[in-house]
């Protein structure tokens, strides 16, 4: 993955955090154009090509839960907001409008960087995914034509929902995806809000997978949100 072939958006008015990031993202190598609000974020959305966004939702035109819902009606770009709003139903609700990551202010280097991996990671894959039948992460490896699953080479046996559940994190692998996102798209809209199945689901899965189910590798739980199936 060379950084030099990606661009960033970073939209962001405060000017001392925005020169932060930018310090970080030129010592990555990467390309990157910056925006103070919501409406010039938009503008260079469909003027530049953008591989990237790091959104910061308070903006002083519009909310950035407002730019994420925009972006959704044309692109599946990566959104990472980064934000001082910390609550997990605000963390939950940006996620829920599309956004794929959310990075609390304040950040380490480490961590955004990371995060910033992870989307472009994702990037890449997604032009191969549609001609793969083998998805993989780590020893886990998931045959979306024949709907099997194998770790360590050895096939797992899984229930129709069990392997639902890790098609859908599969495809979305490195993205936090709220419980209500999941609920949505293995029962159904008219499910409600109730997770309790959604937990038994979980710790099925999780027994079959994980070698400790209590300390998980593969799908970790964000606490408040949902669950992310991790990007190796």
């Amino acid at each position: 993955m060379n950084p030099n072939n990606y661009q960033v958006l970073v939209v962001e008015d405060d000017a001392q955090i925005l020169k932060f990031i930018c310090y970080l993202l030129d010592n990555e190598g990467l390309s990157y154009i910056t925006a103070g609000s919501g409406q010039a974020a938009l503008s260079k959305l469909v003027s530049e090509y953008i591989d990237v966004v790091l959104l910061d939702l308070g903006l002083p035109d519009f909310d950035g839960m407002d730019v994420i819902k925009k972006v959704r009606e044309w692109s599946d770009m990566p959104i990472i907001v980064v934000s001082a709003r910390d609550q997990d139903k605000e963390k939950a609700a940006a996620l829920d409008s599309g956004a794929d990551d959310y990075l609390t202010k304040p950040f380490s280097a480490t961590e955004l960087l990371a995060r910033i991996r992870v989307a472009l990671r994702h990037i890449s894959k997604q032009g191969n995914q549609a001609a793969r039948a083998v998805l993989s992460v780590g020893d886990l490896q998931l045959d979306l034509e024949k709907r099997l699953v194998y770790l360590d080479g050895a096939e797992l046996h899984m229930t129709p929902m069990e392997y639902n559940l890790l098609a859908l994190l599969f495809k979305n692998v490195g993205k936090v995806l709220t419980t209500a996102s999941i609920i949505k798209e293995i029962w159904g809209v008219g499910y409600g809000t109730d997770t309790q199945a959604l937990r038994a689901l979980m710790a099925g899965l999780r027994r079959k997978i994980e070698k400790n189910p209590a300390k998980p590798r593969y799908i970790l739980t964000e606490t408040g949100i949902g669950y992310r199936l991790v990007d190796e």
